[in-house]
């Protein structure tokens, strides 16, 4: 038989509510967030009105807050976030999609102000407001928010969001925002009041709108001539061109790329300018291309996709060239880890025997 003593439901309710009641007071002294789960369950008895008036009340109570919360009360900070975002979850959103979305969105609205003032070394809290984010998606689809009032709440959003949580919204709200409230949210993205407001969140949002509508021109337009020769900015709109079925006009952004101060391409712009040729049909191009970017930074997944694509007869000759091209390659570095990851373990020991003095202890 069970002892009494076993911390369990059926004990507990032994104890008789009386008794409960006096020991829930007592517990939850001086535990802010203990009381916050009490007032919001006696919320929930009272009704669903009280409830979001409790909640509306907490969340603004944390908005508010400006205390900074180290790594020690991380978890607590957590505990009190948690509470009313589950609140929402359990008692809110079953009964009234349209509330639970315009809390969730109100809660999502603290994200910028919370990693402001907490260590979120590990992500732990950021998780929770991606939760946040999911719940938002889900209660729009429920919701059905009017797309031009969306497209609004998204604009006012993206002017204080450091983190990127409201443009990251924008493809997933898409079908509830529909060519309506796309249109209005790329055009209040396009006025100068904008430019001043969103920064770095604004261009992410019309990359997000841009790849929603298929549309590339109006990415295109936001650049200067000089950044469409950066190779970052360039990859990234090259790929959107790749997405729509315009491959040519990707090629045409890579022919016109900047590489001069740089050793070599970044490893995304390499990765996108392949796969233009492979969209025209031009195998050979791609190939010549794959090789050229290998032999300038020995990266093992260019060459691992350029012999795949050769007989056994050439594959074998092509690898022996590799091999001895790495052992004589400028960087020691470079070469020690395109040989350990290929692996060739001879050629690498090689390499260390031969040029140990280029070995950085660091």
């Amino acid at each position: 038989m069970a002892s009494k003593k076993t911390l369990k439901a059926a004990n507990l309710e032994a104890l008789g509510a009386t008794r409960l009641a006096e020991l829930m007071i007592e517990l939850t002294k001086g535990n802010t967030t203990a009381k916050g789960r009490l007032r919001l369950e006696l919320a929930g008895e009272a009704g669903a009105g009280e409830v979001v008036h409790e909640i509306r009340k907490r969340l603004a109570t944390i908005a508010r807050s400006q205390a900074f919360v180290d790594w020690q009360d991380r978890k607590t900070l957590i505990a009190d976030l948690e509470m009313p975002m589950q609140t929402i979850l359990r008692q809110v959103a079953e009964h009234d999609p349209k509330i639970a979305f315009d809390l969730m969105w109100q809660y999502l609205g603290l994200a910028n102000g919370i990693y402001l003032r907490c260590d979120d070394s590990f992500g732990q809290v950021q998780d929770v407001f991606q939760e946040a984010s999911d719940a938002v998606f889900e209660f729009a689809h429920a919701a059905r928010p009017e797309p031009i009032h969306l497209a609004n709440l998204i604009m006012e959003a993206l002017s204080t969001d450091d983190y990127g949580h409201f443009p990251s919204l924008i493809p997933r709200l898409s079908v509830v925002l529909g060519p309506l409230g796309l249109a209005h949210l790329k055009s209040r993205l396009m006025t100068n009041e904008a430019r001043a407001l969103a920064g770095y969140a604004r261009k992410s949002a019309l990359q997000m709108i841009a790849d929603a509508t298929g549309g590339v021109e109006s990415l295109v337009a936001e650049q200067s001539r000089r950044s469409l020769t950066v190779p970052q900015v360039a990859a990234n709109i090259a790929e959107r061109f790749l997405r729509a079925g315009r491959a040519e006009e990707a090629l045409e952004v890579f022919d016109n790329t900047d590489l001069s101060p740089r050793d070599r391409a970044p490893e995304e712009w390499e990765l996108a300018r392949i796969t233009a040729p492979k969209a025209l049909g031009r195998s050979e191009a791609a190939q010549a291309f794959r090789l050229t970017s290998f032999e300038a930074s020995l990266n093992p997944e260019h060459f691992g996709a350029y012999l795949k694509a050769l007989s056994e007869f050439e594959e074998i000759e092509a690898e022996d060239r590799a091999l001895k091209n790495a052992l004589t390659f400028p960087d020691f570095h470079t070469a020690l880890y395109f040989l350990i990851k290929w692996p060739a373990l001879q050629q690498a020991a090689l390499l260390v025997v031969d040029g140990s003095g280029q070995i950085d202890g660091n």
